[in-house]
């Protein structure tokens, strides 16, 4: 016996039939499975991105510590051009060192 979930699929199928016809049903299907695409694949993107924001931050906090440290070296009277990030630093701190040795 069929049940009245079942009825009402037949009746909603005979329903689009008849309003689109048999050769716009491949159509709206092909519609349907992009639309279907389109939303899995902003849904993968928003999740990784979602999941990605500590990389980010990591890198333009590592980006601000750079400049950071630049500035610094500026202020200190250090020449920074051609220096590694290391080097910078090893000259700030000897600067410091020699700076409160001297007080």
């Amino acid at each position: 016996m069929i049940s009245a979930w079942e009825w009402v699929i037949i009746i909603l199928a005979v329903i689009v039939l008849l309003l689109w016809g048999p050769s716009k049903i491949p159509e709206l299907a092909r519609g349907l499975g992009r639309a279907k695409a389109e939303f899995e694949r902003a849904s993968r993107e928003y999740l990784y991105e979602s999941s990605k924001p500590a990389v980010k931050e990591t890198k333009e906090s590592s980006t601000e510590s750079d400049e950071m440290i630049i500035l610094i070296a500026k202020t200190l009277g250090l020449n920074t051009e051609g220096k590694s990030r290391e080097q910078i630093l090893q000259e700030i701190l000897v600067n410091l060192v020699a700076k409160k040795q001297e007080k």
